[in-house]
Parts: C-alpha cells; sequence; structure tokens
C-alpha cells in the first residue's frame, strides 16, 4: 500500500545526500512543519550552507530568514547553530552515529537520534512519530501512551529486519490512509487485521 506514495522529505534527503549532517538538520526542520515546507526550507539552506563548517558561519537572523517559515522557526535556528559549534568543537565537524551522543545535542530527541541513525549510518534504530505511534496503537499491535513508550514496546516486539523500513512505511500509510481522523479503511488492504482502537469514524 506504501510502495507508490510519496516518501517523507528527511528520507528523500537520506537517499539522495547520503550524508548524516543534511538528515540531522532537515529532521529538525521537519518537527511541527509540513513536508513541502520543510522540503523546501531544507534545500534554501543547503545551497547557502552545505557543510557544517560553512553552517557555522551564518549568523542565527541568516538561518532563520532562509528556514522561514517552518515551525518555531528562530528556535530551530538558534539549535541548528548550537548543533553546527558543538559537532566542531567536540566531534571534528561529524554527527555522531550512536542514539546516546545523538540525544546529547541540542534539540534532539528519541525520534531524530533514531531518524539519523538509521537513515543516515543505516544502523539499527526504531523512529517512532505520531504517525507511528498512532498507527501501532489502532492496529493493537502495542498499547501505549506516548512514542517513547511506542519505541520501547517495538523494539521488544518488532522483528529486527523490518526496523529500518518501519517508520518510512508507516509515515506514508499514516499520511495518505491510515489518517488521525475518519482514515480511508475501506482503502486499506490490510483492514481485516486492525482492531481499529479508538477509530469512531472512518471512510
Amino acid at each position: 500500500m506504501a510502495r507508490n506514495q510519496k516518501e517523507p522529505i528527511v528520507t528523500e534527503v537520506a537517499r539522495t545526500t547520503g550524508d548524516p549532517f543534511k538528515v540531522l538538520i532537515s529532521c529538525l526542520l521537519s518537527l511541527r512543519t509540513k513536508d513541502k515546507v520543510t522540503d523546501q526550507a531544507s534545500k534554501r539552506l543547503f545551497s547557502r550552507a552545505g557543510e557544517v563548517e560553512n553552517m557555522a558561519r551564518l549568523s542565527v537572523e541568516e538561518i532563520q530568514t532562509i528556514i522561514y517559515p517552518v515551525g518555531f522557526y528562530r528556535k530551530k535556528a538558534k539549535t541548528i547553530r548550537e548543533i553546527c559549534a558543538i559537532l566542531l568543537a567536540k566531534h571534528n565537524g561529524n554527527v555522531p552515529s550512536s542514539i546516546d551522543e545523538l540525544l546529547l545535542l541540542p534539540g534532539v530527541g528519541r525520534k531524530t537520534a533514531n531518524l539519523v541513525v538509521t537513515s543516515g549510518f543505516s544502523k539499527a534504530g526504531i523512529c517512532v512519530d505520531t504517525h507511528v505511534h498512532r498507527v501501532t496503537n489502532r492496529w493493537g499491535y502495542v498499547n501505549t501512551k506516548t512514542p517513547e513508550q511506542t519505541e520501547f514496546s517495538l523494539r521488544k516486539k518488532l522483528p529486527a529486519t523490518y526496523w529500518l523500513v518501519f517508520n518510512d512505511l508507516l509515515v506514508k500509510f499514516g499520511q495518505n490512509i491510515c489518517l488521525p481522523v475518519s482514515p480511508f479503511c475501506s482503502k486499506c488492504t490490510i483492514a481485516k487485521f486492525c482492531k481499529k482502537i479508538h477509530v469512531t469514524k472512518s471512510r
């Protein structure tokens, strides 16, 4: 079902650039922002400064102007500038490849850390965003209250062979079929496996 849907912008960045730094920055830009806006902002920023050293030379105000109108663009500009400084000072300009080290960077939570590890380094991880959390609970595959709880539940239950592809598949599925409100159950080829937990209205 997800094969022919448009891939998430951060996945596209990873596929086309293979650059963990660009994956990290595009992921930060994507938080609370629509994919189309993230795509345009990422392209503007990377065309101006595609490497850590060059981005570190930009002022916070310059980054703000470039990435506007992503959500929380002022805060994100400050965070991006801080991250660049830390990468240069502590990591020789490289993005760390472990979740624990990534979590020490400002503005980086478990979702972003897992996405960088999986999409930027092709290492094992489970990125849980709002779609993965919603869909897996709707299926009845997990029974959790928060995305972080969902991540750890999936780590115990989901076979490791599916970890790298799980986020991409469920983001596409959640954006196009299994919507937050009134999902397209009539179009869903796996509806017979779904417990439809908390689904009160569907199409």
